[in-house]
């Protein structure tokens, strides 16, 4: 089986798996990784095959869709074998699956170029105004308000205390987004992150104002 079919049958995999997420993980949200991923792939001359494959199944392992994490990365990995991917190659998509999520800030760092592309690609979906418009559509998935000044942003979270405490949308920026330009691997999602982050603390801003009746 040719890459090209292989990449078919995985879109056509995910989709399915993505299409009635509201949380903000949903099918939309993989194709925004999956061409940030390829865009900055070309310019770092990297492994493009990898970074789209693992891009399109990242969110697939998730514990939303499954009983639990662990049987959501051997979903991922049987899907591998089934298109026929070879083994180095599922070993490479595997490890950058199972590393790259933010959960709380406390994953090791990736090692692999593949890996940090990846990363990248999705951690700038999290910001500018895609990510406010994400923050705020999980949220609402969550339960969580929209802000309450009594609440202050959590700092040092375990996986489970970020996945599953209660917090708002508001502190989501300071708990998480206000933080990704600082973790970006590559110059080039450096750049990007960099206008993103702006709009953010521009949003904010005007939040506060609007929040104070001004």
């Amino acid at each position: 089986m040719n890459k090209e079919k292989q990449l078919m049958l995985t879109k056509e995999f995910v989709h399915k798996q993505l299409e009635n997420d509201a949380s903000g993980h949903d099918w939309w949200h993989i194709v925004r990784v999956a061409e940030m991923a390829k865009r900055i792939a070309k310019h770092e001359q990297a492994n493009l095959f990898v970074c789209e494959m693992s891009a399109l199944l990242h969110d697939i392992a998730d514990e939303k869709l499954n009983a639990s994490e662990e049987e959501g990365l051997k979903k991922i990995k049987e899907w591998l074998y089934s298109i026929d991917i070879d083994e180095r190659t599922i070993e490479a998509i595997m490890d950058i699956i199972s590393k790259m999520s933010y959960k709380g800030g406390g994953q090791p760092a990736l090692q692999t170029l593949e890996g940090k592309i990846v990363q990248d690609a999705d951690r700038l979906d999290a910001i500018g105004a895609i990510g406010i418009a994400r923050t705020f559509a999980y949220a609402g998935a969550k339960g969580d308000i929209i802000y309450n000044p009594d609440i202050a942003p959590r700092e040092q979270m375990t996986k489970e205390e970020y996945r599953n405490g209660k917090s708002t949308a508001i502190n989501h920026f300071y708990e998480k987004l206000l933080k990704l330009k600082q973790l970006m691997n590559t110059d080039y999602a450096k750049v990007i992150a960099k206008e993103r982050h702006l709009f953010m603390e521009s949003y904010l801003q005007m939040f506060f104002k609007e929040w104070e009746g001004k």
